[in-house]
């Protein structure tokens, strides 16, 4: 038993050292991508866009294979009532290619965003995209 609970607490441990390096057991480094995306919302829409991210949006990419990293909203005047910020993760650009297809197919996607948008349209443009990868001296790789 006490062998049982040490490679548990050990497989724990590579994978909260796997999480902080930026990638997942099993996978290589160097190969998780990262997307930097920014929407911009329509007047007063932002709290309908963070609500669906909070109750909806957030639980259906990890579904997905879509990891959460950060989220931001900007502080200066001209964007923080519009903006919403955020970084995910894939396994690759493949992956991303195929995790962001069958999210859009989703029926629990479909419907949580005609909900949010029952009371009208929230993005005033197409989200922005920005794909990355570590720099060599990145600290979190």
């Amino acid at each position: 038993m006490r062998a049982k609970s040490l490679f548990v607490l050990s497989l724990v441990a590579l994978s909260a050292a796997a999480f902080a390096m930026g990638y997942s057991v099993g996978q290589e480094k160097g190969t998780r991508v990262y997307e930097l995306r920014t929407y911009t919302t329509l007047p007063g829409r932002l709290p309908a866009l963070n609500k669906r991210f909070a109750e909806h949006t957030m639980k259906l990419f990890e579904k997905h294979g879509i990891h959460n990293e950060i989220y931001w909203t900007p502080m200066d005047d001209e964007r923080k009532d519009n903006t919403l910020i955020y970084v995910v993760s894939h396994e690759s650009r493949d992956a991303a290619d195929k995790n962001w297809q069958a999210f859009q197919a989703d029926p629990d996607w479909q419907k949580a965003r005609a909900a949010s948008e029952a009371d009208g349209k929230i993005l005033a443009k197409a989200p922005e995209r920005v794909w990355l990868k570590p720099t060599e001296y990145s600290p979190r790789k």
